[in-house]
């Protein structure tokens, strides 16, 4: 009787932190998105919630400001599923997008200083933990 034995893969401990890292930076960038959304949909619908400063050098339509939050949510939210999957793109598209919103929330701080400065703060870690990752640890 012939036995059959199945390979055992071990992975190093380089392989282990690369997939920790990217799904550390799937689900912040998850939760960026859905924050960056649900902050455009209270711009959109209800723009007095936030403090409006005259003597600053960006101003803008809070109603457009919210629209574009919401659409860059919406990517990051669909960008984080493609992390999950450990597409390639994902990860490019990853750091493009924490950069927008870094760029995003750096323009709102005048509305939402403290806040602002925390998904700054964020979106910072989500493109280092997409970056220190080297090519050929990933799965």
């Amino acid at each position: 009787m012939a036995t059959s034995t199945t390979p055992h893969h071990r992975t190093s401990a380089k392989e282990a932190a690369a997939g920790g890292l990217t799904v550390f930076a799937a689900v912040m960038l998850f939760i960026s998105g859905i924050l960056a959304f649900c902050r455009g949909l209270m711009g959109v619908l209800k723009d007095d919630v936030f403090l409006a400063t005259r003597d600053y050098v960006f101003q803008f339509d809070l109603t457009a400001w919210g629209w574009i939050h919401m659409l860059i949510g919406a990517i990051a939210v669909a960008v984080s599923l493609g992390l999950f999957a450990a597409v390639k793109w994902a990860r490019v598209l990853g750091v493009a997008l924490a950069g927008l919103l870094i760029i995003a929330n750096f323009l709102s701080i005048p509305y939402y200083p403290f806040w602002s400065l925390t998904l700054i703060a964020l979106n910072g870690f989500i493109i280092w933990a997409l970056c220190v990752v080297r090519r050929d640890t990933l799965i």
